[in-house]
C-alpha cells in the first residue's frame, strides 16, 4: 500500500494505523485479558506485544526477516505453531472457571504471565516478519540515509502506533470492568470472547498459508 503527494513518513504511518486497527489476535487477546483481569495485566501484555513487534524489527534492520520469508519450512512452522498458541489461548479464555484460581495467585504474577503471553504470541506470527518485508521496504527511500538506520526508525514508528492502538484496547475493556463485575456476565463475555480467538485462529490458519 502506498500513498503519493504526501509525506513518506506520514504515508507509512497511515498504512500502519490501517493494518493495526483490523481486528486480528492481539485485538482479541487483549480484550479478554483486560475485561478479565484489569488494566496492569492488559498493559503488561501490551509490552510483551511492542517487543516481539519489535524484535521483528531489529530482525529486518539485520536482514533476518527476509530469510524468514525465504524459507518455506520456516515460515510453516511459525505459522502453525502460532495457529496452536492461538487456539490454545482460546481455550485458556473459554475455562474461565480458572480466573478464581489464576486470582488467589496473586496479582504480582499475572502481569508476567500476560507479558509473556503477549511476546509469545507475536513472535510466532510470522505475518509480522512478512510486514517488514513486503510493506515496509516501500518507505525505504534511497536518498533518504542508510538503508538500516531508516528500517529501524520505521520500526519504531510502527510499534509506536501499533502500541497506542493496543494500549486504547486495554483501557476501552478495562473501563467496561465494573459494568461487567457480575461473574455470570464476565463468564459470558469471556466465552464469547474466547470463540473470537478460536475464529481468528482458524481464519490465520487459512489465510497466512503461502505458494512457493
Amino acid at each position: 500500500m502506498s500513498f503519493t503527494g504526501i509525506n513518506p513518513l506520514l504515508a507509512f504511518a497511515l498504512t500502519a494505523t490501517i493494518i493495526e486497527i483490523t481486528p486480528g489476535p492481539n485485538m482479541a487477546y487483549l480484550a479478554s485479558l483486560s475485561l478479565s483481569h484489569g488494566l496492569r495485566v492488559g498493559f503488561a501484555a501490551v509490552a510483551g506485544i511492542a517487543l516481539g513487534l519489535m524484535t521483528y524489527g531489529i530482525a529486518a534492520t539485520l536482514g533476518l526477516a527476509t530469510v524468514i520469508d525465504n524459507s518455506r519450512w520456516l515460515y510453516e512452522i511459525l505459522r502453525w505453531a502460532g495457529v496452536a498458541y492461538l487456539v490454545w489461548l482460546a481455550w485458556d479464555a473459554w475455562a474461565s472457571e480458572r480466573e478464581t484460581a489464576e486470582a488467589v495467585e496473586g496479582e504480582d504474577s499475572q502481569p508476567g504471565r500476560a507479558f509473556r503471553r503477549g511476546l509469545v504470541t507475536n513472535l510466532l506470527n510470522p505475518k509480522a516478519a512478512v510486514f517488514y518485508v513486503a510493506v515496509l521496504p516501500e518507505f525505504v527511500r534511497i536518498d533518504g540515509g542508510p538503508v538500516m538506520a531508516q528500517t529501524l526508525m520505521l520500526s519504531v514508528i510502527y510499534v509506536s502506533i501499533a502500541t497506542a492502538i493496543h494500549m486504547a484496547i486495554v483501557m476501552l475493556a478495562g473501563s467496561l470492568q465494573k459494568t461487567i463485575a457480575t461473574p455470570d456476565r464476565r463468564h459470558k463475555i469471556r466465552r464469547c470472547l474466547a470463540v473470537v480467538l478460536l475464529g481468528i485462529a482458524v481464519w490465520f490458519a487459512f489465510t497466512s498459508g503461502r505458494a512457493h
